[in-house]
């Protein structure tokens, strides 16, 4: 990378990061070992923490401002899915020793915008070089009022299955920035990068369902996989019928003129909806959640006695993927 090379370790926190610390109480500008983080009476403390890796979560050319949100928002999506409120996050940055100054800052800025927009801090961190590939690990908090916390073992049998917004675009969106769809348009493609390199978390949603969904996840892995979470966890069966399961109009485009794809739309990941499970006595109260954020809830399955998942076809033919999401290792 070519432009000015990064400061001094401390120059450079003192610089970049510890303006996004302004305003946020424990932080102390960044000028300590460690944060303070206080949660109100009757709220409990709620953890995250994600990494992501160049070349595996993240693309080289990506836009610095995106990779920083999307560090930000999947962790933030990890607390949708507790039904938690954000409150703010410590971040370690590796980066390579070749990164210039207007990378980070660019970065920098990204994360500002999203803290506005989602009401977070930082609270601290840490920074390191490396040769190798850069890996950034964000760890977030949030709180949420004890015992009523969203939970994947909450699944029960006959509750319904539910997804919030679209499946698929995310998966479809990497495809996308390779170069590997067709069928769909300019505007297509462009939002289906978009989903990938920019998820939108579901805080508000996630907060909404307190109450009325009984399980939950995001759908970080892929629907299939992380359906199967929830069912390993409640001990219990999903059913999925796949005519159900919401597409954008792009996803729609590219499944029209390669119907393999719909192994990726299932199993691919990336997409940081919510999966939910609730009783069918909850289904006015999500529809009105649903117009009230002006957000697509779709019911498309059933929880059932047994184990494991099934993706089932218009015909009743098990279509679930052989390799049902993300793995990690």
């Amino acid at each position: 990378m070519t432009g000015q090379r990064l400061p001094p370790e401390f120059q450079l926190i003192a610089e970049i990061f510890a303006p996004l610390a302004a305003g946020t109480p424990g932080a102390f500008g960044l000028t300590d070992d460690a944060a303070a983080i206080e949660v109100a009476p009757g709220r409990r403390l709620i953890v995250t923490v994600d990494a992501i890796v160049e070349g595996i979560h993240f693309l080289p050319d990506d836009p610095p401002a995106d990779v920083a949100r999307k560090l930000l928002r999947v962790n933030l999506s990890d607390l949708a899915a507790m039904g938690a409120r954000p409150i703010g996050y410590v971040m370690a940055t590796v980066l390579p020793t070749d990164l210039d100054r207007a990378w980070l800052e660019s970065f920098a800025s990204g994360l500002a915008d999203d803290q506005a927009r989602f009401g977070v801090g930082l609270y601290g961190g840490d920074t390191a070089s490396t040769p190798g590939p850069m890996t950034l690990s964000l760890t977030a908090f949030g709180d949420a009022e004890p015992g009523r916390e969203l939970r994947r073992s909450g699944a029960r049998l006959g509750d319904r299955i539910w997804v919030s917004g679209t499946i698929g675009d995310g998966a479809l969106g990497l495809k996308a920035l390779r170069g590997d769809l067709r069928g769909v348009t300019v505007d297509g493609l462009a939002y289906l990068a978009g989903r990938y390199r920019v998820p939108t978390p579901r805080v508000a949603l996630g907060q909404g369902l307190v109450g009325l969904a009984s399980g939950a996840i995001d759908i970080s892995d892929g629907l299939a996989a992380d359906l199967g979470h929830v069912c390993e966890t409640s001990g219990v069966r999903g059913i999925v019928e796949a005519g159900r399961v919401p597409l954008s109009e792009p996803a729609r485009q590219a499944l029209a003129a390669e119907p393999a794809l719909r192994a990726d739309i299932l199993g691919g990941g990336d997409d940081y909806e919510l999966l939910f499970t609730a009783p069918p006595a909850a289904a006015g109260r999500l529809a009105e959640l649903a117009r009230s954020l002006d957000l697509p809830l779709t019911e498309i399955g059933r929880v059932e006695a047994g184990a494991g998942v099934a993706i089932l076809d218009e015909s009743g033919r098990d279509i679930t993927p052989e390799r049902a999401g993300f793995r990690h290792f």
